[in-house]
C-alpha cells in the first residue's frame, strides 16, 4: 500500500493578489507567484492536448489573481485578471509546481529567451 498524497491545509491569496500560499499537512509549504502560476496554467489554452501543442505564454509580470474558486475537494479554479480561467489547479499539480518551481521557472526564462519573448 502507498501512502496517501500530501493534503492542502492551507490555501491563501495575499492581499496584493500576486502570490498564493499553499500549505500540505506533510509541512510542505509554497509561496506561488501569480505570473507562475498562469504561465504554468494546466488549462488546454496554455498546455495544449499534447506537448508539440504546448503554448510559452509572454508578459504576464504583472499579472494578478482575482478570484480562487474550488472544484469539488479535488482543486480550484484560479481567475486571472487577464481573465484567464480555464485552468483547473489540483492539489498534485499545485504540489509539483512547489516542488519543481525552481526547474520550471529556469525552463520558462530559457523558453521566453529562446523565442525572443519577454516576461
Amino acid at each position: 500500500m502507498t501512502d496517501a498524497a500530501p493534503w492542502p491545509t492551507q490555501l491563501r491569496l495575499h492581499k496584493d493578489r500576486k502570490t498564493l500560499t499553499i500549505a500540505f499537512d506533510n509541512g510542505e509549504t509554497f509561496d506561488l507567484s501569480a505570473e507562475y502560476l498562469r504561465v504554468k496554467s494546466p488549462s488546454a489554452e496554455v498546455q495544449g492536448h499534447s506537448p508539440d501543442e504546448r503554448k510559452t505564454v509572454a508578459g504576464k509580470k504583472d499579472v494578478a489573481i482575482l478570484e480562487v474558486n474550488p472544484i469539488g475537494n479535488y482543486a480550484v479554479r484560479l481567475v486571472f485578471d487577464d481573465m484567464h480561467s480555464t485552468g483547473i489547479y489540483s492539489w498534485d499539480y499545485f504540489l509539483a509546481l512547489g516542488r519543481n518551481r525552481q526547474a520550471y521557472w529556469q525552463d520558462y526564462l530559457d523558453d521566453l529567451a529562446g523565442k525572443g519573448l519577454t516576461r
